[in-house]
């Protein structure tokens, strides 16, 4: 990081790149040895902005919960283990990391139907137009928000899923009672983007986080598709292992 300018005119704010840079050396550890964030002065000459630019990116990592002011010592690196999420043959969100936390919840934040688009028809093997429920939840650990997902099932087997989930808070015991005992993994694919204005707001990050998007598919052991769904992680909370 030290000595890197950042990039101007590219519609970023400066104070966004400057978080994110800070935020990615402390995942990378290079400030391990002193625990704390370089200062102000510093981090102001090393990017070649001043003072209230560097404030505001070390405010905004401050309300990620990443790094806290001490008074007459500087910014302090918060250390917070990731979770350790597994994807697997079986990925479950609440056995993927209930044992490294005292409490998992999941909560419905929205539901409803709606026709598949040549995407999820794809996806999930449906004609276009088929009706699909729609899910919205959000899943949380130990009360902090690790996660927000939608996921798509087909209305004609899934029907009533929300309801059983609203009373629930699981898919893996929605599908038991819908009459599908187990499920499996078919496809996971990850990449990282950048935290958008939902993110923002549910899962409690600041503008320039970084969220890690899954996009999954699961089938019944017939291997008939029963769930597509597109989960974003907060990317400074979790990190993903491949399990064989």
């Amino acid at each position: 990081m030290a000595g890197q300018k950042i990039q101007r005119q590219t519609g970023v704010a400066l104070w966004r790149q400057i978080a994110d840079r800070i935020r990615t050396s402390i995942n990378h550890g290079d400030f391990d040895e002193t625990g704390m964030v370089p200062p102000e002065t510093t981090l102001a000459l090393q990017f070649g902005v001043n003072r209230h630019t560097i404030r505001s990116a070390l405010g905004a990592l401050a309300q990620e919960g990443i790094v806290r002011a001490v008074q007459g010592r500087g910014t302090l690196i918060e250390r917070k283990e990731r979770l350790s999420f597994p994807i697997s043959k079986r990925t479950r969100f609440s056995q993927g990391i209930g044992d490294q936390v005292r409490e998992t919840r999941s909560v419905l934040l929205a539901a409803g139907e709606e026709p598949a688009n040549v995407e999820l028809a794809q996806q999930l093997k449906v004609d276009v137009g088929t009706q699909l429920v729609r899910l919205e939840t959000l899943g949380q650990a130990d009360h902090r928000p690790v996660s927000r997902a939608t996921s798509w099932f087909p209305a004609d087997r899934f029907g009533n899923i929300a309801e059983i989930y609203r009373t629930t808070g699981s898919i893996t015991k929605a599908f038991r009672e819908l009459g599908v005992p187990d499920y499996v993994r078919v496809v996971t694919e990850i990449t990282a983007t950048h935290a958008d204005e939902s993110d923002l707001s549910d899962l409690q990050l600041s503008p320039g986080a970084i969220v890690l998007v899954a996009q999954a598919l699961n089938a019944d052991l017939g291997d008939i598709p029963v769930q597509y769904s597109i989960s974003r992680f907060a990317a400074d909370r979790v990190r993903f292992t491949v399990e064989n």
